[in-house]
């Protein structure tokens, strides 16, 4: 039986870089031999962060966030999952609400603040987190090793990706944008070369990731 593998997208623009890139990570996981499901976070059913109810908190649902919503099925499927690829884009320092809402709802329901046994998931699984930004790939380093502690101590033993200065537009040169900040030259031509190397890394990471297991 093949492994099952959970893609998260946090982003909410089909086939740019933080869905190429999630998209590049589970071809590797397939053609490593497992099977693929995909979430698109801004096109499920409406959904929140954790409520801070503390349902997952008692016994009978240790492990387990007891709000029924869109994001039900997600965190359902990682529960059974034998590994996860979550991707989002960098907004304004930080990652996507949408991200945020989903990665309280999956930490906190393993989080039991018992000094003995701090986590209560069954199993640990490995996560990729990629990261796509605007802004240079070296700015978020203490963002990204927090978000890394984090899952590899509730969820599972977590690897971190990341891709800066990425393209936005197709046209900087739109009159009605007036992005005059931006070197757009140097923006497609990045988008050309570097780019699709980092497709061909991720790739790779998904293959060896997830095709050990």
């Amino acid at each position: 039986m093949s492994q099952k593998i959970i893609t998260v997208n946090a982003g909410p623009r089909k086939g740019w870089n933080t869905d190429t890139l999630i998209t590049e990570a589970a071809r590797g996981a397939e053609d490593a031999g497992a099977a693929v499901e995909k979430f698109d976070l801004f096109r499920l059913e409406k959904y929140t962060g954790c409520i801070s109810c503390f349902g997952c908190k008692k016994e009978i649902n240790k492990g387990r966030c007891i709000c029924r919503d869109g994001l039900t099925p997600v965190l359902d499927a990682i529960r059974e999952a034998d590994g996860l690829i979550i991707g989002s884009p960098n907004y304004l320092g930080e990652m996507t609400a949408s991200f945020r809402a989903f990665y309280e709802r999956l930490v906190f329901q393993n989080l039991t603040y018992n000094m003995e046994h701090p986590c209560c998931s069954a199993r640990q699984i490995p996560v990729l987190l990629i990261m796509t930004s605007n802004a240079p790939d070296n700015m978020y380093q203490g963002l990204l090793r927090n978000y890394q502690q984090t899952l590899s101590r509730f969820v599972g033993p977590a690897e971190v990706f990341v891709s800066g200065d990425t393209l936005q537009l197709k046209d900087y040169s739109r009159t009605d944008w007036q992005w005059t900040m931006f070197d757009a030259d140097a923006k497609y031509k990045r988008h050309e070369t570097v780019f699709p190397q980092e497709c061909k890394k991720i790739y790779e990471i998904g293959v060896s990731l997830f095709g050990k297991m």
